[in-house]
């Protein structure tokens, strides 16, 4: 089963998440914050991380840039209440897969969810 990670500081978008994650056949394991996530015995393990771009200590940019710097490549769909396109740019060039501003539908989020599963089923055929 695909292990989907969801790091936000906000409980109910975890829970919220979560479910529809669940929903669709994946695991999923919930972090309050990046420093969580980087203590947890999933970081290696994680198919697909969905992070909020702003949280406390470190943000989602941050985290992307501290994975990309360990060499681990794994798709990340950012999420953001406070959308800027600066922000979008920059996740985007360093290689997130999708951007959604909060609040953002399910279909959207399965569509993301879909791009990493290709994503992952390309690597796995090189």
């Amino acid at each position: 089963m695909h292990l989907v990670c969801i790091i936000d500081d906000d409980e109910s978008v975890r829970a919220a998440t979560t479910c529809l994650v669940r929903s669709l056949g994946f695991g999923a394991h919930t972090f309050a914050s990046a420093e969580e996530f980087l203590k947890s015995p999933y970081v290696e393990e994680t198919f697909c991380l969905i992070v909020d771009v702003q949280m406390p200590r470190m943000s989602g940019l941050e985290l992307q840039s501290r994975l990309r710097a360990e060499g681990l490549s794994t798709p990340i769909i950012f999420i953001t209440a406070y959308p800027e396109e600066r922000t979008k740019a920059r996740a985007l060039d360093a290689g997130a897969i999708c951007f959604l501003d909060k609040p953002f539908d399910s279909e959207t989020l399965i569509r993301c969810l879909d791009i990493a599963r290709s994503q992952q089923n390309d690597s796995a055929s090189e």
